[in-house]
This record gives C-alpha cells, structure tokens and sequence, in this order.
C-alpha cells in the first residue's frame, strides 16, 4: 500500500522503476515533494488568476492602483472589479456605444443613452433595473470622468406605481411580495 497521498507524488511515483513500488522510504520522499509541488501548483494558479479582473482576488489593489482607483477594502470584490473594467472600458472617444459598454460593467448597468445636443446633455435610462441599480455612485463616477466636461448627464430610473397592478392584487397582498416579484406587472416602456 502506497503512503502517497499528493497528486504529484502519484505521478512522480509513476515514472520511477517497479521495485521502488513498495518502499517506505521513496515513498516519505515523494510524499513531501509531492505535497510542495501541489502548493507550488496552487500558488501559481492563484497567481494567474490575478491577471484576470474577472477572477482576481488579492490582485485587486495592484489593478486600483494601475489605474489609479481609489481602493475601498470594505467594498465588495464583485463591485471593486465593476469598476475597474469600467475603467479599462472608459477609454476612448466619447460615444453612446462607449457610455453604454462602461454602465454594462456595473451589476444590472443595462442602460439606453440618448443625446439632447441642443440642451448640452445625455439620458442615462437604467432598463434592466427596478429603483436604483447597486454601486450607482460608482457608476456615476465613472461616467463623470469620461464624459465631455461641457454636458450634463441627467439619470432616468425605472418605478412602477401601484395602479399599474391594477386590480391584480390587494394591498395586503403586495405588502407581502417581494419587489422582484412585480417585474411580470411592470410594462416595457
């Protein structure tokens, strides 16, 4: 019975001549480089995966600081990686594919934009968020420090009323619904 119990140490063992099959000794020695090369194996890994905002944990403060985001510790790592590809996605002219592609990167940041070029301004209209979508203040920061100094933007959020239910449901019954609940009462506008 072999004492090798790492995934390397297996496969070390398996490359060695039979007759080091039953040896306690070879066995203890591929035990404990077996064990490190699993580590190494993880660490190297864990190590990729800081290249990626994606799946990057611990590397999130060296990506802050390339780009020069302010770091939050306290925030939530999904929403410190919204905003750094919103800033990896914020560079360019200025555009509605641009605009819409930066709010794309924040948690239901599906938006329509649309331009009053007379009024000096764009519409930023959340579509796929009832309220205020989560980490806005991020999303409005991102978007004031890629738009044109000379316009104004101006946020659009999606509510619905109670008369929109309509006869549906009793007030009682809404009170012990949960907001999601509503999205098949609400109409696309």
């Amino acid at each position: 019975m072999s004492l090798v119990t790492s995934l390397s140490g297996r496969r070390m063992k398996g490359y060695l001549p039979d007759y080091y099959e039953t040896s306690r000794v070879m066995d203890s020695i591929l035990q404990a480089q077996g064990t490190e090369l699993d580590l190494l194996r993880v660490s190297l890994e864990e190590t990729l995966q800081q290249f990626f905002v994606s799946s990057a944990t611990w590397g999130l403060d060296a990506w802050e600081a390339e780009l020069g985001i302010a770091p939050v510790p306290d925030k939530p790592e999904d929403q410190r990686r919204a905003v750094i590809h919103a800033k990896l996605r914020g560079v360019g002219t200025v555009t509605v594919e641009l605009l819409q592609s930066v709010a794309g990167a924040y948690e239901r940041g599906a938006v329509e934009v649309t331009q009053q070029p007379a009024l000096y301004q764009f519409t930023v209209r959340f579509v796929d968020t009832l309220g205020t979508p989560p980490n806005l203040d991020d999303l409005q920061a991102a978007i004031e420090e890629i738009k044109p100094a000379h316009l104004q933007v101006v946020y659009q959020y999606k509510y619905f009323l109670l008369n929109q239910l309509h006869q549906t449901m009793t007030i009682k019954d809404i009170q012990t619904r949960k907001m999601t609940d509503f999205a098949p009462f609400i109409p696309v506008s």
